[in-house]
């Protein structure tokens, strides 16, 4: 990862996360960027299946997930294990963001 995309990644980071006591409050933070910024629905590929992308959730456990579909089926994946396409939707820097902060949490 360059220098700058670490920096802005941070800077993410903060945004969601700078009023935050415990890491409860920054999901919870994430989530809310999440889903006033990641534009959805968008295509992606998950075990070799096209799916819809259509929502973000919040579980009672508080894990953010992505809310798949595909024909009548509908699926929550955690937002962590969401490979994204190419080009990334609109917002996907609040995955990325969500991702380093999950990895050093």
């Amino acid at each position: 990862m360059v220098r700058s995309d670490r920096a802005r990644l941070d800077a993410l980071i903060a945004e969601a996360t700078g009023d935050c006591d415990n890491d409860s409050e920054c999901v919870s933070g994430f989530y809310t960027m999440l889903v006033d910024n990641l534009a959805v629905p968008f295509q992606t590929v998950v075990l070799g299946v096209e799916v819809a992308v259509a929502d973000i959730d919040l579980t009672d456990h508080e894990q953010i997930v992505a809310v798949c579909t595909r024909g009548p089926s509908t699926q929550r994946i955690p937002i962590l294990e969401i490979p994204l396409p190419t080009p990334p939707p609109d917002g996907a820097e609040w995955i990325a963001a969500y991702r380093r902060w999950a990895s050093t949490a």
